[in-house]
Formats: C-alpha cells, structure tokens, sequence
C-alpha cells in the first residue's frame, strides 16, 4: 500500500497510459497489466528506452492479457439494480423506476435514493456504469466525512502521528503513506466492512513509522490489530471495485 518512488507517465496508441516507477528493489523490468494501462516497474540502473524495447518485444503478450483482463472485468461487474442494491458503510442504495424524465438521486437517512425513468433497463451496461458514477459521487462525499475523523481518533488511540488524509479515486490501491506522513485513502474504503476499514487506516499509519514492509512494520501492525494482521489481509483481497 505504500510507494516511495514518483510516476512518470508517456501514452501508447495502443496500450494506453504507460507509468512508470523506480524502485531500489526491482531486480528486473516488471509489468502489471490493468485494464486501460500498463504500470512498469523499472531497476534503478534501467532506463525508460529499455523498459520500452522490453514491452515492444512483449507487446503482443501484453494485448491478450489486456483482453483477458477485460472480459474478467466485464464478467465479475456487480450488478446493481432494484433487487440488488450497492452497500456502502453509511448507505444503501433504493432504486426505483418512475415516471420521472430524468434520474433523480438523494442521500437521507443512511438510503440512496435514486429514481430511474421506468422505461429504462436498468441493468444495460451504459445504465450500470452512470450508476456507477452516481454511486462514487457520494461514496466521495461520505469518505470525505468520516475517513480522515475515523483516522485521527486510530492515531490518538495508538499513539501515531500524521500530517494530512486525502481522498482519492484509486479502485487498485486502498491507501498510501508518504515520508512526509501524507495518508491516501481510497473513496471505495466507505463500500467494506467498518473493521477492514480499520485495518487499512492502521496500514497506513504503521507506514508513518516504517515505510516499507519490514519485520518492525508488520509487528507494528499486528500489536494494534491483535495480531490478526494476516487474517485481515486475506479478507481484504475478497474485496475489488471493477467499475468504469
């Protein structure tokens, strides 16, 4: 959940955004394919040219797992709909077809009101992802209001120190942890369950004392979890957020 190098970034007509990173660790060029973009990994001594000449003589590879990758998203996209609603930790989703012309939406009383237009599918993908989008609004808002309070009362209670918590829209990291003590959180915390929450905010604020993942980090960790460290990582990776 932590980095400790800055992102470059160069676009490729046919792969996308391709960032890259240094890092002291990396033996080797390493690739991660995601779905609109490529993330490489670069040895110190590396240079982007060669990381470039490494993905040209890959690139086919990388354009089949990239379709891979595509068609796993599209089949394990939540569906959300009147008998399937979205919950968040501090709503639920009611939707509801109208004769309304347009969609109208309300957070009250921990309930997502959102109200459709009858006759639209609510389930046709361009439909999915606006209520997406909708959903994300105010999954920003809310982690706006409870995250950063929620991190300073963990902080006062385990005695670590931080500068500032910002929101960010990250589907593929929870959170992050600057040298200076700058907490990322990601706005799709506020859809898990309140103690895995928790167990991300601690993450982070163990980074504010180790930044990398050394032994003294996770016996950090696990002295405020109650040693369940372990199990709560293996139950955070249940949760993924493959939205457009």
């Amino acid at each position: 959940m932590n980095t400790s190098s800055s992102q470059r970034k160069i676009s490729d007509p046919e792969l996308g955004d391709i960032y890259f990173n240094r890092s002291q660790r990396a033996t080797r060029i390493n690739i991660q394919i995601l779905e609109d973009k490529l993330k490489v990994t670069l040895p110190m001594r590396a240079s982007e040219k060669d990381a470039m000449r490494f993905i040209d003589s890959v690139r086919e590879k990388i354009l089949k797992k990239r379709a891979q990758v595509k068609e796993k998203i599209r089949k394990n996209k939540q569906i959300i709909d009147e008998q399937s609603p979205f919950r968040a930790l501090t709503f639920v989703t009611d939707i509801k077809p109208t004769h309304r012309e347009d969609i109208y939406c309300c957070l009250k009383n921990q309930v997502l009101s959102i109200e459709i237009p009858s006759e639209v599918d609510c389930r046709e993908e361009q439909m999915q992802n606006y209520l997406h989008r909708i959903i994300a609004r105010y999954l920003r808002l809310e982690a706006k209001r409870v995250l950063p309070q929620r991190t300073r009362l963990l902080a006062d209670k385990f005695g670590f120190r931080f500068s500032t918590v910002k929101i960010q829209s990250s589907r593929t990291r929870w959170g992050s942890c600057s040298a200076k003590g700058n907490i990322n959180l990601s706005l799709y915390l506020m859809a898990l369950p309140a103690h895995l929450i928790d167990y991300v905010i601690l993450h982070e604020l163990c980074h504010t004392r180790e930044l990398n993942h050394s032994t003294d980090f996770w016996r950090w960790l696990n002295r405020v979890t109650d040693n369940q460290s372990d199990r709560l990582k293996e139950e955070l990776k249940n949760f993924n957020f493959n939205w457009d």
